[in-house]
């Protein structure tokens, strides 16, 4: 186990939260006063907080592609966790210039496989307090604060492929979640398709437009989003009334 020790090179102003909590209830705010009872002068921003709830898979896909965005030395809580309190354990990892902590149940699996250099470790340190439902707050919102301060956790090396989930695929043919506008993002990264491909859902079959202002009012289509994954829309409309929802699978084919 390496102790906790001071890290001068670690500079960030930013802690951004990644849950699947939502926003009613007590839990974020939690979350916050988590964060901001160790170092009150840290930044944070709410990514999301309707993560596809229980659905790490589903989450590692949107985490990987969203964090991109974010400057070297960002710290992002990581937060969707059906198996809290069982046998998981709690996770730091060092990718792409930035950090996350959450729990070890493949959220973090694109996040990993997109750096090579990535570097994961097992938080060993047990706060005094410590629920059995909300380790959000009683661990990875401490972890994180201490991170910012320029500290890590107690803590034990691990290789990444101890944490590895082999059989998820690179891009992933389903919708993993639905935004307030109705439209259907995907796992499937945008780079890795052509302008000619037709994804197809039931008996509805959608082509790639530019914007949403190249289509009809009512039309179906897809696109890249702004952070390159594919998304399903209608445009002025919601996807569900094509029936989509998150976990539907779609089917890929070039016209």
């Amino acid at each position: 186990m390496i102790a906790t020790e001071r890290h001068p090179d670690i500079i960030t102003n930013m802690i951004v939260l990644f849950t699947d909590f939502g926003l009613e209830g007590p839990y974020v705010g939690q979350i916050k006063y988590a964060i901001a009872s160790i170092t009150p002068n840290a930044d944070i921003i709410d990514l999301i907080h309707d993560a596809p709830r229980y659905q790490p898979k589903y989450s590692s896909y949107l985490l990987s592609a969203y964090s991109e965005a974010f400057k070297p030395g960002t710290i992002f809580v990581s937060v969707v966790d059906p198996g809290v309190g069982g046998p998981r354990d709690p996770l730091m990892i060092s990718a792409n210039e930035k950090w996350f902590v959450g729990p070890d149940n493949g959220i973090f699996e694109h996040v990993v496989r997109s750096d090579k250099g990535a570097k994961v470790w097992r938080i060993e340190e047990t706060p005094t307090k410590l629920s059995a439902s909300f380790h959000g707050r009683d661990i990875f919102a401490p972890s994180a604060a201490k991170i910012f301060d320029g500290f890590f956790p107690d803590r034990k090396a691990l290789a990444p492929t101890e944490i590895k989930r082999f059989d998820w695929p690179d891009d992933l043919n389903a919708i993993i979640y639905v935004d307030h506008f109705g439209n259907a993002i995907t796992g499937l990264r945008a780079s890795n398709l052509t302008a000619q491909t037709v994804i197809s859902f039931r008996e509805h079959k959608f082509r790639r437009a530019r914007v949403f202002s190249d289509v009809a009012a009512g039309e179906a289509f897809w696109y890249e989003n702004s952070n390159g994954l594919i998304e399903i829309a209608v445009n002025r409309a919601h996807t569900e009334t094509l029936g989509l929802s998150v976990g539907s699978v779609v089917s890929l084919r070039n016209s």
